[in-house]
C-alpha cells in the first residue's frame, strides 16, 4: 500500500493505492487508523481477485454473505469513516462488475485487491459518529463526536 496526504483548503485529502493480494477494508480501516481519520469521506475504483459483500438481513440482524470468486472490477466503492467507540469506522458499499458486464452489489465485507485499488479519503469538517442502533445492533451515524 501507498498512500500520500494532501490538502484541499482546510481539508485533508489522502490518496491510497492498495497493492495486489491486499485486503481493501483493512487497508483503508488502517490508513484511516494511522492519520488519525474519524470524519470522512471515501471513494474508489479498481479490481478485486476475489471479493465478498453483505446484504443486511433486518430479521436475522446480520449480514447475508454475497461471495465473488472471480476477478471484478470496482466500478464504484462509497462510503464513509466515523468514529465508533474510538476507533475510525468504514462503511462502504460497493458495485462490482463482471466479465460479461453484469453486476453484483453491496455492503464490502472483503475485497482481495487485484491489480490495484485507488482510493480516496476526503475529510469533511467534522468527527462523524456511530452509535449501536437498539433496533438494528448496526453502528449507525449519530451526527458529530464532539
Amino acid at each position: 500500500m501507498k498512500d500520500i496526504e494532501l490538502t484541499d483548503g482546510d481539508r485533508r485529502v489522502v490518496v491510497v493505492a492498495a497493492e495486489k493480494g491486499e485486503d481493501a477494508v483493512a487497508v483503508i480501516n488502517d490508513v484511516a487508523a494511522q492519520r488519525g481519520i474519524c470524519g470522512a469521506r471515501v471513494t474508489a475504483v479498481g479490481g478485486f481477485r476475489s471479493a465478498e459483500l453483505g446484504y443486511f438481513d433486518r430479521v436475522k440482524r446480520d449480514y447475508l454473505r454475497i461471495p465473488v470468486d472471480e476477478q471484478v472490477e470496482v466500478l464504484s466503492l462509497l462510503g464513509d469513516i466515523a468514529d465508533n467507540q474510538g476507533k475510525p469506522a468504514l462503511h462502504v458499499h460497493a458495485v462490482l462488475g463482471h466479465r460479461d458486464g453484469t453486476t453484483v452489489g453491496g455492503h464490502l465485507l472483503r475485497g482481495e485487491v487485484w491489480p490495484t485499488l485507488e482510493v480516496i479519503i476526503t475529510e469533511v469538517g467534522a468527527d462523524l459518529a456511530k452509535r449501536i442502533d437498539p433496533e438494528t445492533g448496526l453502528a449507525l451515524l449519530a451526527g458529530t463526536a464532539r
